[in-house]
């Protein structure tokens, strides 16, 4: 029996690598930010690395994604490669001019940075979901 709990009413999905370094907690942060700000709405990279049938369906039936890659190595589009999800609007945070480290504390600059450019990746510019207005597919509840 299949449970279908998250209808994909569709503003944007965030996937977004929290690897051990500022740019895998910038990619983080800056997600959890524009969730916050109405931009869209941060799912679970882990659900679809997992291969939870409820995240994976819901990555591939999204029509607005965004995935966020700390650096070069890609996990995040490693993820979705390995778990048969289309790739659609990518950004890699080291290509943003800022250097891949262990410091933690991070910059306020260098978040709002990453959120401009995660912003300019949609067409209609990053618009916020209107109070009331539908949530997107992130909760991964269908299972079959």
């Amino acid at each position: 029996m299949s449970q279908d709990c998250c209808q994909p009413t569709v503003t944007t999905m965030i996937l977004a690598c929290s690897g051990g370094s500022n740019v895998g907690q910038l990619s983080n942060q800056a997600a959890v930010e524009l969730t916050q700000e109405g931009f869209g709405k941060l799912s679970c990279l882990a659900g679809v690395g997992a291969h939870l049938s409820g995240f994976v369906q819901s990555a591939r039936d999204i029509t607005e994604l965004v995935v966020i890659d700390g650096c070069e190595v890609g996990c995040a589009k490693g993820v979705l490669e390995h778990a048969e999800v289309p790739l659609r609007a990518y950004l890699v945070i080291t290509d943003l001019d800022i250097d891949k480290n262990k410091d933690m504390n991070l910059k306020r600059d260098e978040i709002d940075r990453v959120k401009q450019a995660v912003r300019r990746l949609q067409p209609d510019g990053g618009e916020p979901v209107q109070p009331g207005g539908p949530e997107p597919v992130t909760c991964g509840c269908r299972q079959t």
